[in-house]
């Protein structure tokens, strides 16, 4: 009677969600190329408002809320992103353009609607903050996989844990970090930055995870800098995918005049 129920209890747990029943992979690149893909390229487009609650070292609060706007070009390379603000009303109208190629530098434009200014990003300043916050430009669209150098550390039941290299150091203000990339959704989970003495100074941390259109999305994430004891919350709602946006929405003339159509909420979800 007891391998009778021990057999039954072996079989409940390998169907159970959560536990995975593929076999590990070995190699850290296609473990990367997988996490990219999850986290950028769900869906042929998509789109997303966001909240986001900023705090410095004293507890004081800034809010921001901006609509994201995404289209691949080609499903894991290069991408289009739009971003534009709508609360507070010092940063309502603002807009951030991205160009993203792989295998080289992303255009980024920056228009300040109370300058009727378009400031072009350099890649200098793409790990800068992204409008006051804790997160970077970088953050919008993603780090290249081809930039670092990627070592398979170990893995656990639960995720792939891996350290990365920056092949161009003098690009970037890290000299390492780490990744906890989850086995079942490929999705990173957490991100630690370190510095030249190996401290981790900076922490992205990915807080609630739902599954949107058949696509596991993040929902919830945070970045903490533990130097200067500040956070970004950010909140991701009324997501959407495959909306067949066309390329015109991603030109440089949405800066000045966003394509209002494109950034209403899906009829589903108002």
């Amino acid at each position: 009677m007891s391998k009778v129920w021990t057999s039954m209890v072996t079989a409940a747990l390998l169907v159970l969600p959560g536990i995975s029943q593929a076999e590990a992979l070995t190699d850290a690149d296609e473990i990367v190329s997988r996490a990219n893909l999850a986290a950028y390229y769900a869906g042929a487009d998509g789109r997303s408002e966001v909240r986001m609650i900023i705090q410095d070292a004293q507890g004081r609060e800034q809010r921001r809320q901006f609509t994201v706007l995404r289209r691949d070009v080609e499903d894991g390379h290069d991408q289009d992103f739009l971003v534009v603000f709508s609360q507070p009303s010092d940063v309502r109208g603002t807009v951030f353009l991205v160009k993203k190629h792989v295998g080289a530098d992303d255009d980024r434009w920056l228009y300040l609607p109370g300058l009727d200014l378009v400031k072009r990003i350099s890649a200098g300043d793409k790990r800068t903050s992204f409008v006051g916050a804790h997160y970077f430009y970088e953050d919008v669209s993603g780090r290249g996989p081809d930039e670092d150098i990627h070592v398979l550390l170990h893995t656990t039941d639960a995720a792939y844990v891996l350290e990365h290299v920056p092949k161009d150091p003098s690009s970037v203000e890290f000299t390492k970090y780490t990744t906890w990339i989850d086995r079942e959704t490929y999705l990173p989970m957490k991100i630690e930055y370190a510095n030249a003495t190996g401290r981790v100074y900076r922490r992205v941390e990915v807080i609630e995870v739902t599954e949107v259109d058949g696509h596991p999305t993040v929902t919830k994430s945070r970045v903490i800098d533990l130097d200067g004891n500040g956070e970004t919350n950010m909140e991701f709602r009324f997501i959407a995918y495959d909306i067949e946006m066309p390329a015109d929405v991603f030109t440089e003339r949405s800066l000045r005049s966003p394509p209002r159509d494109w950034l209403k909420r899906p009829a589903r979800e108002k």
